[in-house]
């Protein structure tokens, strides 16, 4: 005896093979009635010989009571039988001649451009990542089955396995299998689909587009302000909230994300806010709701306790009301959610005190003597972020010098910022030695390793002596900088590297260029130039290749380097530095 398995979709319920014959017997009668009534060039092709009457396959189709519907090669509904409307709780009017992503089946339509490509049967539950939601009782097994004619695919039969009485709870009764792996199958695609990032808008987004279509006909996810204070649940509204993503892709008036919204007195937000838990029913005026929904469910974002934000969602009147289980299965759903969105608060507030605090000790650098120019630029990264510890300095020498400093401390974060401080404190002490460059290197080598809870850093030090006409540079594991002077091409000057500040290796030298009074030295650090899976020395080129203005407004320069290298999305912190030496009068 031989036994054929083939495997099921995930999560689906085995369907009995009586279920399975009358299925497959209605998808062919379907089949046929497409077949015969089908035309081309503007008219009806002639019934052969043993083709059956239309009209008597569509009153076989209306009474067979399996679910069977229709989909042209363009993924429009074409047709549909009594049993798939009772059972799907869908409308002849919310699906005939509509494209299939424009209605509750959405979310299947990928499955469904699946199989008019390959010709594959495919079997999803509703209620599931790839099925089909809201109104759609979730739990029902669905198969999708090419439609061939003349050796050509020209549609696709939706055909529901399950009958209408089948996966629900019955009162007394244990739970059928399949709901509890419907809310299985649902909360895993929330994980996979939301929380991808530690952004708070995107994770926002992320949230609202998972709930609409399947659950809701629009969304809309408000939070507190990373800088409030989140307050335990139920224990007072917060006065003030920002609007980070809206989902409503039917609605009208539905305003976009941005800017602050406060719950309105007796609205549904203020009460759940209130109490702490779900509120849903009817909308009224001061819920301030898209025009056409009729039915509200207002959930609080919790997570620790604690009050991360508000999620609104509404269901138009095409859609079933909200109901206490609608209720439990999106707060398992945002539960989830809310964990990740309060990770993203949190990030979000670390990143604003580290931005702040290095925008405070990264003050403008300090004056020069008369005979030379400067220009500094700070720029943090494009993703607003991530923090680094990138840092400048300039201290005033005698005899007419002047030291500049740029540096990056390894890593990000509030640690980072500090410890730029603290270098740059280090440096101004042993600069005072008025010690060169390398010396100065090795000193703050030898300070820094003594501490161990120091980042290391890479530091690029070279000191301007435009009386003696000459740049004195020593680098500790930094970038080269650049020198742009008139009809000239841009120059990497090459400098002997030595290691990162803070390993207590030491071994650094220096090396001293020509000092024209019409050359401009650039310090830079690594995120003006640098890009994932490049090699620096391309990324190099690339500065270069550059034709900078060698003449005119040092700020004016420092704007052609960022706007011809620095990207929107770039990936780490930039800090620019300029020094040209003065014309004497």
């Amino acid at each position: 005896m031989q036994f054929r398995h083939r495997r099921r979709a995930a999560g689906s319920r085995p369907t009995a093979p009586g279920s399975r014959s009358l299925v497959a017997t209605a998808a062919a009668l379907a089949a046929s009635l497409v077949a015969v009534t089908d035309s081309s060039e503007g008219g009806a092709r002639r019934k052969a010989p043993g083709d059956a009457d239309p009209e008597l396959l569509a009153d076989v189709l209306a009474g067979v009571p399996a679910g069977v519907a229709l989909l042209d090669e363009r993924l429009r509904w074409q047709y549909l039988n009594p049993a798939f409307t009772a059972a799907t709780g869908l409308h002849r009017a919310d699906l005939l001649g509509r494209p299939a992503e424009a209605t509750a089946f959405g979310p299947a339509a990928a499955v469904l451009r699946r199989v008019l490509a390959d010709g594959q049967d495919r079997d999803q539950l509703t209620g599931g990542p790839e099925g089909a939601g809201a109104p759609v009782p979730p739990g029902l097994r669905v198969r999708y089955r090419a439609l061939r004619r003349a050796d050509r695919i020209t549609g696709v039969v939706v055909a529901v396995l399950d009958d209408q009485a089948q996966g629900r709870a019955v009162p007394g009764e244990p739970v059928p299998a399949g709901p509890a792996q419907t809310r299985l199958a649902l909360l895993e695609a929330a994980d996979e689909q939301i929380g991808s990032t530690l952004d708070l808008g995107t994770t926002s987004a992320e949230l609202a587009a998972f709930l609409v279509p399947r659950l809701a006909d629009h969304a809309v996810v408000d939070l507190l302000p990373p800088e409030a204070e989140p307050p335990r649940i139920g224990h007072g509204a917060p006065g003030r909230l920002h609007r980070a993503a809206v989902s409503a892709p039917h609605a009208v008036g539905s305003p976009g994300p941005g800017g602050a919204v406060r719950p309105r007195a007796g609205s549904a937000a203020e009460r759940a806010l209130a109490v702490g838990a779900a509120v849903l029913g009817t909308p009224e005026p001061q819920d301030g709701c898209p025009a056409g929904t009729a039915s509200l469910l207002v959930l609080p974002l919790a997570a620790r306790g604690r009050l991360v934000g508000l999620l609104t969602l509404g269901r138009t009147a095409a859609a079933p009301a909200f109901t206490p289980e609608d209720a439990d299965l999106i707060g398992a759903v945002t539960a989830r959610a809310a964990t990740g969105l309060d990770h993203a608060r949190r990030y979000a507030r670390s990143q604003g005190i580290a931005l702040e605090l290095q925008r405070a000790l990264l003050s403008e650098p300090g004056n020069p003597h008369q005979n030379l120019t400067l220009a500094s630029r700070y720029l943090p990264s494009g993703s607003a972020s991530v923090v680094g510890g990138d840092w400048y300095e300039t201290v005033r020498l005698p005899f007419g010098r002047t030291l500049l400093a740029m540096g990056d401390v390894m890593g990000h974060g509030v640690e980072a910022a500090v410890d730029m401080s603290h270098y740059r404190s280090a440096l101004r002490d042993v600069a005072g030695m008025d010690l060169p460059p390398h010396r100065i290197l090795r000193q703050l080598d030898a300070v820094i390793s003594a501490d161990d809870s120091a980042r290391p850093a890479t530091c690029l030090l070279v000191l301007a002596d435009p009386g003696r006409g000459r740049w004195t540079l020593s680098s500790a594991g930094h970038l080269p900088p650049a020198l742009i002077a008139p009809d000239r091409p841009t120059e990497l000057l090459g400098i002997p590297t030595g290691p990162p500040l803070g390993t207590g290796l030491g071994g650094y030298e220096q090396t001293t260029h020509p000092l024209a009074p019409d050359q401009t030295l650039l310090l830079y650090t690594d995120g003006l130039v640098e890009r994932r899976e490049e090699d620096i020395d391309t990324s190099l080129e690339r500065l270069a290749a550059l034709r900078l203005p060698a003449t005119g407004n040092l700020d004016a320069l420092l704007d052609a380097v960022l706007q011809a290298l620095a990207t929107d999305a770039a990936e780490d912190d930039i800090a620019l530095l300029a020094a040209r030496p003065t014309p004497r009068p």
